[in-house]
């Protein structure tokens, strides 16, 4: 009999993404873009404090930071020891149970969908705005309505889609230089809006009452929005240089470096609007940050925010596709999602979870170009507060997988030692404060955090209680997590292999040999090579 053919190596099911490829300056950056820093200063606050009126932003963001930095202990040493791109959903799958770890996963995928479509939103509106006000041009669909944002959302959505399907080093290098042009500007903003005359810091926004007053809550979604990306570093453990050290790095230092410069800018802004800031950035959303800089630097200020804002909002969507991505990827892997979505192409790069993304991105664009939404309101917005509150959400259940995980470890242990006494002591123990103290604090407070923003969502979406988003975002998470967990049991009872498998990554029998992987052009998660 001939032999039968390889496979092609852009067609192969992976059992890992391409190793030894991403350093910490890589990594940190591809998180500082999920985080999109101008995106935030200049558009999430201005917008947070015109619909709901809040001004304690700075102290929420200051709270907020010292938590996730604590959260960061436990959700590190899981990284240490289990490597898988799909983080969180791996955590909770040995922390939690199989089910619970599903669940996660696509509460995962539709935090991080939403995070991305909201990003073309804005964009398009932002682009749309621009090019009108430069140049006078509009695109209107039946020579009627402006559809000019829908024209640049897609402009946008195509690029973002082919850097998915590139080496992961192409989408990392864009990132990187785009986060450092929007770290710089913000830093630069600020310190002209302090050098400006009559400029003096207000201490109203750092009132602690503004973390248990009225409105609370939808402080604590903003604060967390500021951090969406700071879990993001494990996602990408696979391909780093060294696991054990770059990911921490990069995570710890993304959560100060951001926490600083949100800090400093949101206090900033509004010190420098005074007593009618409010009512400022309701009328003029993002430009309020750049007309705040453009009184001391002149108009280019301006030009070159709005430049930078959609270079912003095109690095986070280029940052979420990529975490899509690599959850999808280690669903396939696994095969709890079809194990189409665990294909590579030639340079590692998830490739069918990338065009799986792509294909959401552009159905919602059209979706809205159909039925007439706001891009602004009902997409930008809307769609980044539904995405704060799934990491929200994410960061708590990944505290109590932490204790989940070092429970178990330690009853399996003690389970051996009582079946053999000569057995030794634990192997690669971790430390008390990372493995229960730190989480459980995290855990608690995370979790009071969490009801409480899901009780002030509808002022945070600016709609009345019960109604619109504010009822539909909670309601639909709890379904989707629902739905995903559900679906693990019912692999349980048809597919006890890859039941079995969930959350073990390449160690899952149904990556091993006979089932997805160990074919030729298949990588090694720590050297890169080919298998």
């Amino acid at each position: 009999m001939p032999p039968k053919p390889k496979p092609k190596a852009d067609s192969a099911v992976a059992n890992a993404l391409a190793g030894n490829r991403l350093n910490t300056r890589h990594i940190m950056f591809a998180m500082a873009s999920a985080v999109a820093p101008l995106t935030v200063a200049a558009g999430v606050f201005p917008s947070s404090i015109g619909i709901s009126g809040l001004l304690g932003i700075p102290i929420a963001i200051a709270a907020m930071g010292l938590l996730v930095l604590l959260w960061s202990e436990g959700y590190l040493a899981m990284g240490r020891r289990i490597l898988n791109a799909g983080a969180i959903y791996a955590y909770a799958a040995q922390g939690l149970g199989r089910p619970i770890g599903v669940g996660v996963a696509w509460v995962a995928l539709a935090g991080y969908t939403a995070f991305q479509v909201a990003s073309y939103g804005g964009f398009g509106y932002i682009a749309a705005a621009l090019l009108h006000e430069w140049t006078g041009w509009e695109v209107h669909w039946f020579g009627q309505r402006d559809v000019s944002w829908v024209v640049l959302a897609l402009a946008a959505w195509l690029l973002v889609a082919v850097l998915g399907v590139l080496d992961v080093g192409v989408p990392a290098q864009v990132m990187l230089r785009l986060a450092v042009a929007e770290m710089i500007l913000v830093v630069a903003y600020d310190v002209a809006i302090v050098l400006a005359p009559g400029f003096h810091l207000s201490t109203a926004p750092l009132s602690l009452g503004n973390l248990w007053g009225p409105g609370a809550g939808a402080l604590i979604v903003v604060a967390m929005t500021a951090y969406a990306g700071g879990e993001q570093g494990a996602g990408f453990i696979e391909e780093s240089h060294d696991p054990q050290r770059t990911v921490p790095r990069a995570t710890r230092g993304i959560i100060i470096a951001v926490g600083a410069l949100f800090f400093a800018s949101s206090w900033i802004q509004i010190s420098a609007g005074g007593p009618q800031v409010a009512a400022r950035a309701a009328e003029e959303g993002p430009d309020l940050f750049f007309n705040e800089a453009a009184s001391v630097l002149g108009p280019a200020a301006l030009h070159i925010g709005h430049v930078l804002f959609l270079t912003s909002m095109l690095a986070a969507a280029i940052a979420f596709h990529q975490a899509f991505c690599r959850y999808g990827f280690a669903l396939g892997r696994e095969r709890v999602l079809p194990q189409s979505f665990g294909r590579t192409s030639s340079k590692g790069a998830p490739r069918n979870a990338s065009l799986v993304q792509s294909a959401l991105g552009l159905a919602t664009i059209l979706v809205w170009l159909v039925m007439g939404w706001k891009p602004l309101e009902q997409l930008f917005f809307w769609g980044g507060t539904s995405g704060g509150l799934a990491v929200l959400l994410l960061f708590t259940v990944a505290s109590l997988s932490v204790i989940g995980y070092f429970l178990r470890r330690r009853r399996a242990h003690a389970a051996a030692k009582k079946n053999d006494p000569s057995t030794g002591p634990e192997t690669d123990p971790e430390h008390w404060w990372r493995a229960y103290l730190a989480p459980s604090i995290a855990a608690i407070v995370l979790a009071v955090v969490s009801v409480v923003a899901i009780d002030s969502l509808p002022l945070l979406y600016g709609v009345n209680p019960g109604t619109g988003p504010a009822l539909v975002v909670p309601l639909a998470f709890a379904v989707i997590f629902a739905a995903g967990a559900v679906w693990a049991l019912i692999l349980r009872w048809h597919q006890p292999l890859v039941y079995q498998g969930i959350g073990l990554g390449t160690g899952s029998q149904a990556a091993g040999p006979g089932g997805l992987a160990q074919t030729p052009g298949v990588h090694s998660a720590r050297t890169g090579a080919h298998r």
